[in-house]
């Protein structure tokens, strides 16, 4: 019996023809992976910067706070101004408007930043899709029939 098929093609040829295919194939996807994972690690990076400047802005904001409390603190413990003297915007509110204010800020900008994580998947979902399809035009392999222990009875 020969190995030759009838255009004159070996059987040794196909083979290595289609396991070379097969290699150049998953080149091919691991290639579109890293590309496609490295797009979305710039969008992870950017997302990471909007979101730890938010909480970089917030943590001095907190920081302000701590001292309006203080100063509040020490406003409480002052004797009451006399009458006609005029006072301007105790310290500890100040320092509380501004405390306010960078914790809005912060809280906005790292909100932006959850906001960009959100649109970020670590998966390379295109590169998932075209190996699933890949693999759902190869042809499968018939599965073994399965063997049952239950019909197998002895008799007492």
């Amino acid at each position: 019996m020969s190995s030759d098929l009838r255009n004159g093609v070996s059987v040794t040829e196909l083979v290595t023809g289609i396991v070379r295919d097969i290699g150049d194939l998953v080149r091919q996807e691991m290639r579109f992976a890293r590309t496609e994972v490295a797009s979305d690690l710039r969008k992870m990076r950017a997302a990471a910067a909007w979101f730890f400047a938010g909480a970089a802005v917030s943590l001095v904001g907190l920081i302000q706070l701590a001292f309006a409390l203080g100063w509040l603190l020490q406003w409480l413990s002052l004797p009451p101004v006399p009458e006609g003297v005029r006072q301007g915007m105790p310290l500890w509110a100040a320092h509380g408007a501004v405390s306010v204010a960078l914790l809005v800020i912060g809280g906005l900008v790292a909100s932006v930043g959850m906001g960009l994580f959100s649109d970020v998947n670590p998966l390379p979902e295109k590169t998932l899709q075209t190996i699933q399809e890949n693999v759902s035009l190869t042809p499968a392999t018939p599965s073994p029939p399965a063997t049952s222990s239950a019909g197998a009875r002895t008799a007492s």
